[in-house]
């Protein structure tokens, strides 16, 4: 989404708000449209979300622990089960 639309968007959910004095105003479904808006036009814009020397080199060790013991990772279905039983009610 561009940021014409989400300020657009924004500008839709203020008017529709009469209330509206700041976006802990809105309502939950509303900040998670912001939310997911304003997460969309990050990931349309990867090169300019900085990417700092600690996250990279916490990357280049995750990755060179899970090469040296294979065995210590989760499947993509294993991490879903966790997760689903830890937040099922």
């Amino acid at each position: 989404m561009a940021q014409n639309e989400i300020l657009s968007h924004v500008k839709n959910m203020i008017e529709m708000n009469s209330n509206f004095t700041s976006v802990f105003d809105l309502s939950p479904s509303e900040k998670l449209q912001l939310v997911e808006d304003l997460w969309d036009d990050l990931a349309a814009s990867l090169e300019v979300v900085p990417i700092f020397e600690w996250q990279k080199q916490e990357l280049a060790r995750r990755k060179a622990n899970l090469m040296n013991n294979p065995a210590s990772g989760l499947s993509w279905e294993e991490v879903k089960r966790r997760i689903r039983s830890r937040y099922e009610r």
